[in-house]
């Protein structure tokens, strides 16, 4: 049950109230927001206090939305503002900012005052808040004669600055000179005041050149003291003293701060030797966090003031003579701030609703109401409306009683004015979702459809599935207040049609969506544990299944790491594959099977063991652990022990303990402790209320062993819990609640029965007391009606039967966001070329943005081309910057064309409203290539060649650029002629060609911009007038390929007698040599004989001392030893003669051959 303070009837009926109205709000939809009428809303002013430089002009902004657009009004200190009777003050069209122009020599002090807008439309008005108006100002230093100050070496000083009061306040330093800063130190220090604080002042303090500088930041100006001269005396000895404080003087001041300002408190103490000063707070500690010590301990600076920090502070001065403390008392008061600021309210007629205005503060803050910027008493009387000190309550409200209601919280340190409107709305239903969505879903999965509605009164929502004979009831359905439909499991049977229905007493309105229901992704064949040895092969499957209408895809990590960039690793459609192993491959392997709905993992460890030396060893798993024992038993913990098994030639590296808790998880082992392989006992730390028994693995090199048996059972008692839930989280799922989320403890975890969780809550610096509630079996609990975005104080805490657990620390966390409720304004194109513009926006303001600002969106799309025949619409495009953008490029767009724009800002609810819609359009560009280039009739001297328009025009076409030149035989490209053609032309023939010959043409369509890219076409113009019908390509004749294959294989064949001729033989010089001496052992070679060559060997002989030729014989006639009976005969590597036959180079057996020398040379013979 929720601790909450109990309230009174009135705050029930405010509850009560707040939930019948919680869900009529206006959604952020563009179009829906342009119809609606809307009271004003301020949506930018100056700060309250606003100094102003007399250097510029004067610039009071004030800006405001509404339907209709209000107008704008202003007062100056109380009475009506009349711009029109200074010709110096402007109002922005558009816009409430003032602009007092002081550039001709006005004084701005004349514009100083308390001003104040409103904003007016029919529906009511808004007011901003009183923006003070006063001039920056840096008076000059007076003049003053500053005598020379003598002091005795030891003795305290202080040098005073006192500057001229300026506004803002100036920045004080002291400096020399040279413009160089002073040296400060825990001796010399200046105060908060300025002034410069000696402790104790030595020799090397004399100086003539001390002079304070103030630097007034608002008109950065500096403004100097005369040089201040001191000279130290150091003619006898200084006395050492006890240290007496400088500053404070009395020994206990007190100190006022406001909330959320910054503390800062000093003690400054004169002594010998220096003293060092510390800070203490009593019955406290000084926080940490927002506490700093400045000035070498001697300032104490405590940002973000809190009630907490309230108390009394002493300040220590010690030396070693003695010590000093002085008490400051510190009061914390504050401003007035929200608790609760007024929120705007929409209506419909006869409908209840209020507006909460709660501020705190101290004093306490008194609450005053106006409407449309007049006090409550005193505006129209309005019986549908009742005023309950900070509340407004509205019952049976009436069309046209649409008010803006301003809540003033004020005490005496400062004021707070908020702005909420009162709409009243008749609207019938409208469904916002869009149509015809396909929900794709998997099975056993949630499946939520969305019905975003808006009317007034509040519609309400039916749900129908197929057709609309009977209303979707039951607990298998979930009808969320948003209007959406949750499924939580989601079956087969779930797919199909489903239609919202909204109604209220104005209208009906349906919308249609379709939900898939997915087949899961499974993993069937999980890869497996692998133990390979170096530089061999390992192979993992992983075969899975999927919903046949999704697209999978496999991944494979490597201890939860990309693969590395190895060609080792090879991934194929089920497996993958690692050749050539090494250490370094080892680890763990994961597959993971990924769709775009959801996805499935398996993972299987590599062990790499180094090959065995010998055949003869064989490494095995170790043997089973034996004998387990268990003694020593205590209330959280008991010793184990154990026999190994054998190692296997592999040695045990360690001993892997598990455990089952037969009382939470009866059959599975969980991993306890591990323990080296040296030792067989362990003392084991245990959990309360667990039945514990263990057993034992052993791991080597190659793998872990079978587990041992069991030990006997082991039980502990029950206590509570010893830790509290971890990632406690709290956020925002929708603007009004606060979602806490923890992960949950496990069984082990618990120590006892009867776990539940105590989440607390309160929001941060707003609430003292904490509200709990006590749940159990869940991991996540919703606030509701929470502040939009605002930071609370989240903690939970686990508790059993046996007590709760340690005290939990808090979390920050955020309520859930609004979608933002401005759009950025001021949108403006720049179109930089024909494809490319740049625009440009005003960023929102911090307020409209209700959460945090992600960034912006353009979304743009074009609606038409400039062309006549071509007004084909482009798909929306997005384009998203970053928050602190205010500007962006749209590449990618279409000349000659027409876009629209508009720009939101989205945080992450969602997109806020739109920009107005702007319209621009793209210049024309240089057009695409014409569609088609042909050549449509050849003849002797002339050809024709007709062309198609481009696709994409770009633009008004102004003509074709027509060009043309002749290609020789060795294509060289001839003088280039150009034409310049009309757009509406589409063929052309030139006359006066050469005949038989070839020539290339161009040709490009060209705009305004330029010419577009170039198509190119060749054509030969005929060699005779009979060629040209029928036009056949003769490369594609039967008998001309036959042709040509013959005369390329008889060349062929010409080309191998040559080399085999010029390599062999033939009739080269040592056959003449031989014909030439007549020896009688070499016989001339037979007509017939058809060998190439002057010798045969019928036993295919090769010849002594001579390589096989490439043929594998060497052929001679009948003689059978002609030249192997020949001692001195030596052979080349060709089969040539050297010896008495090498007397001739072979440049002359060259030349006397009377065959073509080369297959070059033969070729050139034939052609």
């Amino acid at each position: 049950m929720m601790d909450r303070p109990k309230d009174g009837p009135l705050a029930l009926l405010l509850l009560l109230l707040g939930h019948m109205i919680s869900a009529l709000e206006v959604p952020l939809d563009p179009k829906l927001l342009e119809e609606l009428p809307q009271p004003p809303t301020i949506t930018h002013q100056s700060p309250k206090d606003y100094i102003v430089d007399p250097r510029e002009n004067i610039v009071i902004h004030c800006e405001a939305k509404g339907k209709p657009h209000p107008s704008f009004s202003w007062t100056r200190n109380g009475m009506h503002f009349d711009i029109d009777k200074d010709p110096k003050v402007l109002m922005r069209p558009g816009s409430g900012t003032l602009v007092m122009d002081i550039s001709g020599g006005e004084r701005s002090e004349a514009y100083e005052g308390i001003y104040q807008c409103s904003a007016h439309n029919e529906l009511g008005t808004a007011v901003s808040n009183s923006i003070v108006i006063r001039q920056s100002r840096s008076p000059l230093w007076s003049k003053e004669r500053i005598s020379p100050i003598i002091a005795q070496k030891g003795q305290s000083l202080i040098l005073h600055c006192r500057p001229p009061a300026g506004l803002p306040p100036p920045i004080i330093f002291w400096m020399d000179n040279n413009f160089q800063r002073l040296p400060q130190s825990r001796r010399v220090s200046q105060a908060l005041n300025g002034d410069l604080y000696f402790s104790n002042v030595q020799p090397e303090d004399s100086r003539s050149d001390y002079i304070c500088y103030a630097r007034f930041p608002h008109t950065q100006t500096i403004q100097q003291k005369q040089p201040i001269s001191v000279r130290v005396l150091d003619n006898k000895p200084a006395e050492e003293r006890a240290p007496v404080f400088m500053v404070p003087s009395e020994s206990v001041s007190s100190k006022m701060v406001l909330r959320g300002e910054v503390l800062e408190m000093e003690c400054v103490a004169d002594g010998l030797p220096t003293p060092a000063v510390s800070w203490v707070k009593r019955n406290s500690e000084i926080p940490s966090g927002r506490a700093s010590f400045l000035n070498f301990n001697k300032t104490l600076r405590i940002m973000d003031v809190s009630e907490a920090d309230a108390g009394e502070y002493r300040c220590f001065a010690k030396n070693r003579h003695g010590s000093v403390h002085h008490s400051i008392r510190v009061t914390v008061n504050a401003a007035p701030y929200w608790i609760s600021a007024p929120r705007n309210l929409v209506l419909a007629p006869k409908e209840m609703g209020i507006i909460t205005c709660r501020a705190a503060g101290h004093p306490k803050p008194s609450i005053r109401w106006l409407v449309n910027g007049l006090p409550i008493e005193d505006a129209p009387k309005d019986p549908s409306r009742r005023v309950e000190e900070d509340t407004l309550i509205f019952s049976e409200v009436q069309t046209g009683s649409s008010a803006v209601y301003q809540c003033n919280a004020s005490n005496l340190y400062g004021y707070l004015l908020s702005n909420a409107f009162v709409n009243i709305l008749a609207e019938p239903p409208r469904v916002l979702t869009l149509p015809n969505i396909i929900y794709q879903v998997i099975r056993n999965k949630p499946a939520l459809l969305e019905c975003v509605v808006f009317g007034s009164p509040v519609p309400t929502i039916t749900w129908f599935k197929d057709s609309r004979s009977s209303m979707l009831e039951g607990n298998a359905y979930v009808f969320h207040e948003n209007g959406a439909l949750e499924i939580h499991m989601s079956q087969p049977s779930n797919s199909g049609k489903y239609t919202c229905v909204a109604r209220n007493n104005l209208g009906i309105s349906e919308n249609h969506v379709y939900l898939e229901v997915k087949e899961p992704t499974r993993i069937l064949r999980p890869p497996e544990y692998q133990v390979v040895q170096r530089n061999r092969d390992v192979v993992f499957e992983c075969k899975a299944k999927h919903d046949p209408s999704l697209v999978p895809t496999m991944t494979w990590l490597k201890d939860d790491r990309e693969l590395p960039d190895d060609e080792r690793f090879r991934v194929d459609s089920d497996r993958l594959t690692i050749t050539d192993v090494t250490e370094s491959d080892a680890g763990t392997y994961t597959c993971i099977m990924n769709t775009t709905l959801d996805q499935d993992s398996a993972s299987a460890q590599l062990t790499v063991v180094e090959a065995p030396p010998t055949p003869t060893v064989i490494y095995e798993q170790p043997g089973v652990p034996t004998d387990l024992e268990l003694t020593d038993p205590g209330a959280r913990s008991v010793q184990l022990t154990w026999t190994p098994g054998d190692e296997h030639n592999s040695p045990i590296k360690k001993f892997l303990i598990q455990y089952e808790d037969a009382l939470h998880q009866s059959g599975v082992w969980h991993n306890l402790t591990e323990v080296p392989g040296t030792k067989t006992t362990a003392h084991l730390k245990l959990s309360p209320y667990v039945h514990y028994s263990f057993r034992v693995l052993a791991l080597n090199d190659v793998g872990f062993s079978h587990p041992s048996m069991p030990s006997r059972q082991f039980r502990t008692s029950p206590a509570a819990p010893d830790e509290n839930p971890t990632e406690v989280k709290g956020h925002g799922t929708e603007h009004n609640n606060l979602v806490i989320t923890w992960k949950p403890l496990t069984p082990l975890q618990a120590n006892g029965p009867g776990l539940q969780y105590k989440v607390m809550w309160r929001q941060l610096d707003m609430e003292k007391d904490w509200t709990s509630v006590s749940v159990a079996n869940v991991s996540k609990f919703v606030v509701s009606g929470t502040p939009t975005f605002v930071p609370y104080e989240v903690m939970v805490q686990a508790l059993n039967d046996y007590g709760p657990g340690p005290k939990p620390s808090a979390v920050i966390g955020y309520s859930g966001e609004d979608f933002p409720s401005a759009a950025p304004g001021n949108v403006r194109i720049l179109v930089l070329n024909s494809t490319l513009a740049e625009v440009h926006w005003s960023p929102v303001s911090l307020e409209s943005v209700r959460g945090r600002l992600q960034g912006y969106k353009v979304h743009y799309s074009r609606e038409r081309s400039l062309h006549r025949h071509n007004s084909h619409q482009g798909k929306q495009r997005t384009e998203i910057f970053s928050p602190n953008k205010t500007s962006g490029m749209l590449p990618d767009l279409l000349p000659y064309s027409v876009y629209s724009l508009r720009v939101t800002a989205f945080n992450g609810r969602g997109e806020g409203p739109s920009s107005v819609p702007q319209r621009f359009e793209m210049p024309e560009g240089v057009p695409g290539t014409p569609s088609f280039f042909k050549v449509s009739a050849i003849d002797l001297d002339s050809l024709t060649l007709e062309w198609g328009p481009p696709h994409e025009r770009n633009g008004r076409l102004s003509g074709y650029t027509f060009k043309y030149q002749t290609v020789n035989s060795k294509n060289d490209l001839g003088l280039l002629e150009e034409l310049d053609l009309p757009s509406n032309q589409s063929s052309f023939t030139l006359h006066n060609l050469s005949h038989s010959t070839r020539y290339k043409f161009y040709i490009s369509a060209r705009t305004q911009r330029g010419s577009g890219p170039t198509l190119t076409e060749e054509a030969v113009t005929i060699l005779d007038r009979a060629m040209v019908s029928p036009q056949v390509d003769i490369a594609t004749q039967g008998w001309f390929i036959g042709l040509m294959s013959a005369i390329a294989l008889l060349i062929l064949i010409l080309l191998i007698i040559c080399f085999i001729k010029r390599n062999k033989g033939g009739k080269y010089p040592v056959k003449e040599k031989e014909d030439a001496h007549g020896d009688p052992e070499i016989q001339p070679m037979k007509e017939d004989d058809l060998t190439f060559g002057e010798y045969s060997d019928e036993d295919h002989k090769p010849l002594k001392g001579s390589r096989t030729p490439s043929s594998g014989t060497v052929k001679r006639d009948g003689s059978d030893d002609s030249l192997v009976d020949s001692g001195d005969t030596q052979f080349n590597e060709d089969g040539s003669f050297i010896g008495q036959y090498s007397g001739r180079s072979d440049r002359d057996a060259t030349h006397d051959s009377s065959e073509p020398p080369s297959p070059v040379n033969a070729m050139n013979s034939i052609v």
